[in-house]
């Protein structure tokens, strides 16, 4: 019997495990471990930030969920990581492990910009629950007395979506209250451009994603690095200032504390590095999945920025550790499996959307393009996110990871979420390459 642990129950966690048990007959042991006793369908925090859905639409109990479900529940914070030993502690118990997956999702980094975040800072998030209902509190109280709206994010962001669906949604909302003509926006950006995502490439989405904030008349500042927040004024690099009565910025990410405090085990930010199998390459027991993956930028910008790693690629990496652990335990034929890492990003913004579709969401490497890039707006855009994220939920009260059907849908828009692994892509890690 083996004993597969895994650290966070978020949009990568908790899939995997429902994919492990799956393949894995009951003799192996899968604990989960987290935080916080609630699921959260992150990618709807935007909404509860501004009034649009409360958190309790989007969230669900986990030891709910995994009850006789073959799958043992910890609720703590992870505080120490032995590789060698194989073995962590979550508070002041030890727990020994056979198989480690880290799927924590971020960890914040407000201290890269004084006056960054809710807490210590001036500025609001969406990046958590916590900070989402911050956002929802500081925003009730911006209504009564509105003023210049300031969205964005600072150097190092890797996850810009937010950013867009939060100025056009606040413009939507403004206008429905009749208070848009007292809120001018400007969105902040270190993007080259506007719908570069980190990522550059994108189709038209430079083009749709400037097109939809001329529209809603919301000034755009791109390539601007901020330097440092005031209580009510924004401050670049190169001397521009912005005031603001409510300001949401996005903050870089970094992987989780015990992760860094293992010399070797990461990099200074504590993004793991993986092979194609999403192994570490110097400790075969971990496996990564998620925000916590390394993955470098397709290309260097002026001003630093990270790659995303949507909710789709997260699910990908997670099916596919799950493969290859059970390959590694004799439970499944001995096919190694990558994850493609197809995205596909759903930006609501009230009225209209956009969503990206990038495969894989960097260029190849023997090519320099993707299989498929494309970028599309629509009302019906926000039919479709409000449709997944109830099926997401739905999935996650079934048990279920990615549905026969699911897959099949994917499949008819040319999608796969993993692929085998080829021989000579063995040997290779995520951080070097992306060829898979």
């Amino acid at each position: 019997m083996s004993h597969i642990v895994i650290i966070g129950a978020g949009i990568g966690g908790l899939p995997t495990a429902y994919e492990l048990r799956h393949l894995l007959p009951k003799s192996h042991q899968i604990t989960l471990i987290s935080e916080s006793e609630s699921f959260t369908f992150i990618p709807s925090l935007p909404w509860v930030a501004l009034g649009l859905k409360s958190l309790k639409q989007i969230q669900l109990n986990i030891p709910k969920l995994i009850q006789n479900k073959g799958i043992e529940w910890v609720l703590g914070k992870v505080t120490g990581l032995d590789p060698q030993a194989q073995q962590i502690n979550v508070g002041n118990t030890m727990i020994k492990y056979d198989y480690l997956i880290i799927a924590t999702g971020a960890s914040l980094n407000f201290s890269n910009v004084s006056g960054l975040g809710p807490i210590n800072g001036y500025t609001q998030s969406v990046c958590n629950p916590h900070h989402a209902l911050l956002a929802l509190m500081a925003w009730n109280q911006f209504l009564l007395s509105p003023g210049s709206l300031v969205v964005g994010a600072v150097p190092g962001t890797s996850c810009f979506g937010p950013a867009y669906e939060f100025a056009l949604l606040a413009d939507f909302q403004l206008r429905r209250l009749k208070l848009r003509s007292k809120v001018p926006i400007t969105l902040i950006t270190p993007e080259p451009y506007a719908g570069h995502l980190g990522i550059g490439g994108m189709a038209n989405s430079r083009e749709l994603v400037k097109k939809c904030l001329q529209e809603r008349e919301i000034e755009i500042v791109e390539n601007a690095a901020i330097s440092r927040i005031s209580p009510n004024t924004i401050f670049l690099e190169d001397n521009r200032q912005f005031p603001f009565q409510y300001s949401m910025l996005l903050p870089p990410f970094n992987g989780p504390d015990f992760v860094r405090s293992y010399p070797g085990l990461a990099d200074d930010k504590g993004f793991l590095p993986v092979l194609p199998t999403y192994q570490h390459p110097q400790f075969e027991s971990i496996y990564a999945v998620g925000v916590v993956v390394k993955i470098n930028p397709p290309e260097s910008t002026s001003i630093p920025v990270g790659v995303p790693k949507t909710g789709q690629m997260t699910e990908a990496m997670g099916m596919a550790v799950a493969h290859n652990i059970a390959v590694k335990l004799g439970e499944i034929k001995p096919v190694s499996m990558t994850p493609t890492l197809a995205a596909i990003c759903m930006a609501d913004f009230g009225d209209k959307g956009i969503i990206f579709l990038a495969d894989p969401v960097l260029p190849e490497s023997a090519t320099g393009n993707r299989r498929k890039s494309v970028a599309y707006s629509g009302r019906w855009v926000s039919w479709c996110k409000t449709l997944f994220e109830l099926f997401f939920l739905a999935k996650m009260r079934w048990g279920m990871a990615v549905p026969f059907f699911e897959s099949w849908g994917l499949r008819a828009l040319g999608l796969k979420l993993i692929k085998p692994i080829n021989v000579s892509e063995k040997v290779e890690t995520q951080e070097f390459t992306l060829k898979v």
